[in-house]
């Protein structure tokens, strides 16, 4: 299945009281590709996946689901074709994991609609697909930040939404785990044709599962294409202030880029 949802970002500015964060911004998401968002802290990143999710409304512009504002569409109509995961998402206090997930299942239960074979089958393969099934009847709050955040991504795979968002998901997960849930999401991708973006901090990561990438900085654009186009020395130093060396990643061939600190040196400089 080929997802083909237009999301856009036009003349969108974003702020929190009297603080400006994102100003006059455009972005376009590919349709049915993998997209990072990517930049330093307190850039805006978090602050447009709210947006994007109708979290936050606008002071001005709009963000477009398949030409219509997500602003003026109701919340379950929304959900069901956009899925956000959190940064911080808290649990209710003695959920059990299956619980949680099962909520994920929530956009698609009407008033005189019951839970179904449909739902239970979302929710196994959910559990399987981010290895918590083992801990179904585990409450939440007795798990380990790890687990928790798995469980959390087990219940964004249960909406089967056709875009998903995903506000840093490698999140307190080791490399392995890390690899593996960028590796489900690549699935997901492939499979369903689901359109994903994703606040990541790891430029390299970002580079290697990514078709599309986003570098924010001071709440715009600086760069916006494929890996090749932006993860390059000039941008890295001028989103992150920092030196560095790109070269091809020689297991994916996308750029693979090595920070320059100061008690190191590129060697031909030496």
């Amino acid at each position: 299945m080929t997802a083909t949802h237009s999301l856009a970002v036009e003349a969108v500015t974003l702020g929190y009281g009297d603080r400006t964060v994102v100003a006059d911004l455009d972005l376009s998401v590919p349709a049915g590709r993998i997209t990072a968002v990517v930049g330093p802290n307190a850039c805006g990143k978090s602050t447009l996946l709210r947006a994007m999710s109708r979290l936050l409304v606008p002071r001005s512009g709009r963000v477009v689901l398949d030409g219509r504002a997500v602003h003026r569409t109701p919340a379950k109509e929304l959900a069901r074709t956009l899925g956000l995961l959190p940064q911080s998402p808290i649990a209710p206090e003695g959920i059990t994991v299956a619980d949680l997930v099962g909520r994920g299942r929530t956009p698609h239960q009407g008033l005189l609609t019951r839970w179904s074979h449909d739902d239970d089958v979302a929710v196994a393969e959910a559990l399987e697909a981010t290895d918590t099934a083992v801990l179904a009847d585990r409450a939440v709050d007795e798990l380990s930040g790890g687990q928790r955040q798995r469980v959390w991504i087990a219940m964004a795979l249960a909406q089967q939404t056709d875009v998903l968002l995903l506000d840093e998901p490698t999140t307190f997960l080791d490399v392995s785990h890390q690899v593996e849930v960028l590796d489900l999401l690549t699935d997901l991708n492939r499979a369903r044709g689901t359109t994903i973006v994703m606040v990541l901090h790891d430029l390299n990561l970002a580079a290697r599962y990514c078709d599309h990438l986003i570098a924010m900085a001071e709440g715009a654009v600086a760069a916006a294409g494929t890996p090749e186009a932006v993860l390059t020395e000039q941008t890295v130093e001028r989103v992150f202030g920092i030196r560095s060396r790109v070269i091809s990643d020689p297991t994916s061939g996308r750029p693979l880029m090595l920070p320059i600190g100061r008690h190191h040196a590129i060697v031909s400089e030496r």
